[in-house]
């Protein structure tokens, strides 16, 4: 596999996973329906779209934003809200409330999530060694 493709695998499983979690978090409801199939569903198919959309992406000049922090989360954010729109309603009084806050999460946890992970997850080794002493 060549390592374009393998940047573009990456790219979906990070874009998979961080809208997932952005839409489980987000959807209306107690946490007592955090293991409802239908609910992970939902996220699933709103993780699946924002990763194949951020693949798209890397098709065009627009990829070269993905390689910067904050324009990252900002796509990631975009591409959340965007996906979480098409796959369900939502749920909450406001017609787009929720895909909104759905795409802030995620892009919030792709900032976050930037600063963890950047060389190699330095920070989190550092902080894994300094617990076991």
């Amino acid at each position: 596999m060549s390592s374009e493709w393998t940047h573009r695998l990456k790219i979906f499983l990070q874009r998979f996973c961080q809208p997932t979690t952005a839409c489980m978090t987000c959807m209306s409801g107690s946490w007592g329906i955090i293991l409802s199939p239908i609910h992970w569903t939902i996220a699933i198919h709103t993780g699946l779209l924002t990763g194949l959309l951020a693949i798209f992406l890397t098709f065009t000049p627009a990829s070269k934003i993905l390689y910067h922090r904050y324009g990252n989360a900002l796509i990631v954010g975009l591409l959340t809200t965007a996906g979480d729109a098409y796959s369900h309603m939502g749920h909450y009084h406001i017609a787009a409330a929720e895909h909104i806050i759905t795409g802030m999460i995620s892009g919030i946890l792709t900032l976050g999530m930037s600063y963890l992970f950047e060389d190699r997850a330095r920070r989190l080794r550092a902080a894994w060694t300094r617990a076991l002493v």
